[in-house]
């Protein structure tokens, strides 16, 4: 997901600079002051390029929902600060768009089919195999992972068809084993040396 700043505007009279100093004429621009945006099949193929971790994000309403998430960000140390995207159009969006607190699960490489199963469209994602318990604050933990975080929301900000979710770190355990699962190409990989 990217967010793009307004870079103001340049016309007859200006120099094609902003009031902020950024450049809005050139490449990638219709005219003066005016950009185009990438369409979205540029912007799929070039993030099929870049790996990322994989995550599961869980949150508790009547029932537990969770997807996963590879926009997984740590924003800040203190306070302790993470963010990440959810799209509107996701089932988790009603409850996550309510939660107090959030589940953020690390997941290895040996969890490939997990990471599957949560980001399949009608998969009942907590019934067996999937193994949890309820955490703190309520929130769904899963067995097995890497890490996990219980996370506080704090906001959730606007951006496109998705909301980028900011939430403080209440408690969490980084005593898995294994390695990373990465997301790339559309696949889910291991991380080789």
């Amino acid at each position: 997901m990217t967010v793009s700043p307004d870079l103001g505007t340049s016309g007859p009279g200006t120099s094609g600079v902003s009031t902020s100093g950024v450049s809005t004429s050139g490449p990638g621009t219709s005219g003066p002051g005016t950009s185009r945006l990438a369409p979205p099949d540029l912007f799929r193929s070039v993030f099929r390029r870049h790996a990322a971790g994989v995550a599961v994000i869980t949150a508790r309403g009547e029932l537990p929902v969770g997807f996963t998430a590879t926009s997984l960000t740590s924003v800040a140390a203190e306070p302790p600060l993470i963010s990440f995207g959810v799209g509107t159009s996701s089932s988790s969006w009603p409850v996550v768009a309510e939660a107090g607190h959030v589940g953020v699960h690390i997941l290895g490489e040996h969890q490939r089919e997990l990471a599957a199963t949560f980001a399949r469209s009608g998969a009942d994602r907590f019934a067996p195999p999937t193994r949890w318990y309820t955490g703190p604050e309520g929130v769904p933990v899963l067995d097995g992972v890497l890490a996990w975080l219980v996370c506080r929301v704090v906001a959730r900000v606007p951006a496109g068809d998705h909301r980028v979710v900011l939430a403080e770190v209440v408690a969490g355990d980084p005593d898995g084993t294994g390695r990373p699962l990465l997301y790339h190409q559309g696949r889910f990989n291991a991380l080789r040396d």
